[in-house]
């Protein structure tokens, strides 16, 4: 276990570094017991291209829920050919899916706040837990300004939840800053973000976003937005 002083000591040094700088360090440090959790959003994207230009025998991994849109399976299937990369794709239990759907209905998460946790917890908490079990590390696309419940995220933290540490190279970056990197190196993305989808999850959970709104707006659009996660970044 990574102590606290050095997370204190990684994030001085890392604070004003470049995502390229602190995605070679923590690859080399933590090589082999390392993985970069995507949900092919726009973030995830620059880190896939950043981490294979890197390290092409980088651990790659994402949850599908089974309730994605068709854009986000097309573009697993186009990044894993552009990179050359095998992304591991993680699946909820099946019993555990139908016994949920059977006592609370196929769309469940409408109904409460307590239903649609439940629903992210079998959905993706618990392959996320499969998926973090042989690692010491984990690289995120989290940005402070994505959201008010990002605010005070750091470059490197300690994961309590999963019991190991999260390295979040992207977490200065501004939303346009993604897009310029995404523009200028042909990074594929889902046709999705034209149509105003900001933040992409399952379908269901998931809406266009008006102007002005934050990128995070569209996601579980029914729930105030300090209640806005599904469990994955929490402390």
């Amino acid at each position: 276990m990574i102590d606290q002083k050095t997370i204190t000591n990684w994030n001085s040094l890392f604070e004003n570094e470049s995502p390229e700088i602190v995605l070679r360090f923590f690859l080399e440090y933590f090589k082999g017991k390392i993985a970069l959790a995507s949900s092919l959003g726009p973030e995830d994207q620059v880190l896939t291209e950043m981490a294979a230009s890197i390290s092409p025998d980088t651990k790659i991994f994402t949850l599908d829920t089974g309730r994605l849109f068709p854009e986000t399976y097309d573009l697993i299937d186009r990044t894993s050919k552009k990179y050359k990369i095998n992304i591991k794709v993680y699946f909820p239990d099946a019993a555990e899916v139908e016994e949920m759907v059977s006592k609370k209905g196929i769309n469940l998460f409408f109904d409460s706040i307590e239903n649609r946790k439940l629903c992210c917890s079998i959905r993706k908490l618990k392959p996320l837990s499969r998926a973090l079990s042989k690692l010491d590390a984990w690289i995120t696309g989290l940005r402070r300004e994505q959201s008010v419940t990002r605010n005070n995220l750091r470059t490197v933290e300690w994961d309590e939840n999963n019991g190991l540490l999260k390295i979040n190279p992207l977490i200065n970056w501004t939303e346009q800053q993604v897009w310029t990197y995404i523009d200028s190196r042909n990074i594929p993305y889902s046709p999705l973000h034209k149509k105003g989808y900001a933040s992409i999850g399952c379908q269901p959970c998931t809406r266009a976003i008006e102007a002005g709104e934050n990128v995070r707006a569209g996601r579980w659009w029914w729930e105030n937005p300090e209640t806005k996660e599904c469990g994955l970044h929490q402390k």
